[in-house]
């Protein structure tokens, strides 16, 4: 089959709209700011990396997107790993070389979730502040803290001194110590119901488990937002390069929960129309980036487009899609993900 992907429209949107929500500002998480320097590399952390028995140690592995585990293939060297934050590396340490930055919150919210046992995520201690501007709930994720300075229900101003940074959870030593940031969308409020029916090991991180949060360039919105004081979140996850669309059947005279969540996600819905199945525009990582009508009634989850590819489409989707070219199909984990998205499970 050949699938195209569908432009994205900014026209014809039954949202609700904020009276300003362009309002937000963003603070840099902590006193690393050479992010908008000419040198990134101080800004990132890096990771060890092994490929064609060579050591290095790229700090391009720390920015968002995909950027680790190197594949060689007919094409060239892809990264076939997801990273879905930024890890930003400290600027002071003590004399044993520990780690001294304090975390901030990067704007005003609520903290809605703080795990304390490391052991429990390979985010190791980790924070979830939720921010809402208008345009639904965003959730800035914090991880690999040493300490946590804040609780469950504390209200935090933009600045807010969260806790210290760390080096708590898999993988990470004192030397590779930083902070872990996340800019999020929530999948669904019915997540813990999701995860009992498919996986077994317990959920310790009730709808704030990294699962559940699809990340969003964050290193890219402080960039766009620096030169667009008037960026909103929903014209930001516009920008991103869609990747692939999948219809779902609808509910009699319902628009997806998640919309409800996001009112700008749907578009080109007549007011009082209900269509009898809709279509989700997706970036790469399954970020939800669009709703539409879909005309044609279905019975299952359907693929409908996919950018085309040279390389096999599961090293570009998290293995939610498998194919090569114009050719693709959705995997088992990728249904499991649209039922996640869709609340149908």
């Amino acid at each position: 089959m050949a699938l195209l992907i569908l432009l994205l429209a900014s026209s014809g949107s039954a949202q609700q709209k904020s009276p300003n929500p362009a309002a937000f500002q963003l603070t840099l998480p902590t006193d690393n700011d050479t992010i908008f320097s000419r040198d990134p590399s101080r800004f990132y952390m890096y990771t060890y990396r092994s490929f064609d028995g060579v050591s290095s140690h790229p700090w391009t592995a720390g920015r968002y997107g995909f950027v680790r585990n190197q594949r060689r293939t007919s094409h060239g060297i892809i990264f076939t790993r997801f990273h879905e934050g930024v890890d930003i590396r400290p600027v002071h340490r003590d004399k044993k070389n520990e780690p001294l930055d304090d975390v901030r919150s990067i704007a005003d919210g609520l903290v809605v979730y703080t795990n304390k046992v490391s052991g429990r995520s390979n985010y190791g201690n980790y924070l979830v502040v939720q921010h809402n501007w208008g345009e639904g709930p965003f959730y800035s994720l914090y991880a690999h803290f040493r300490s946590i300075a804040v609780k469950r229900g504390d209200r935090v101003k933009s600045g807010t001194v969260l806790g210290r940074l760390g080096y708590t959870g898999a993988g990470i030593n004192r030397e590779r110590a930083h902070v872990h940031v996340e800019f999020t969308m929530m999948l669904s409020e019915r997540f813990e119901t999701w995860y009992g029916k498919y996986f077994r090991s317990p959920n310790h991180h009730s709808i704030y488990s990294g699962l559940n949060l699809s990340g969003m360039d964050i290193a890219g919105l402080f960039h766009s937002k620096k030169e667009n004081p008037k960026l909103t979140v929903a014209e930001f996850v516009r920008m991103a390069p869609a990747y692939y669309t999948v219809a779902v059947p609808a509910r009699p005279m319902r628009s997806l929960p998640i919309a409800k969540r996001y009112p700008w996600l749907e578009q080109g819905r007549e007011p009082g129309q209900f269509p009898p199945a809709w279509e989700i525009t997706l970036s790469s990582s399954g970020l939800p980036m669009e709703i539409r009508p879909y005309a044609k009634k279905i019975n299952s989850i359907i693929l409908t487009g996919v950018k085309n590819s040279p390389v096999n489409h599961s090293y570009n989707t998290l293995k939610r899609l498998s194919g090569i070219g114009g050719e693709a199909k959705l995997t088992n984990s990728g249904i499991l993900y649209i039922q996640l998205l869709t609340d149908s499970f």
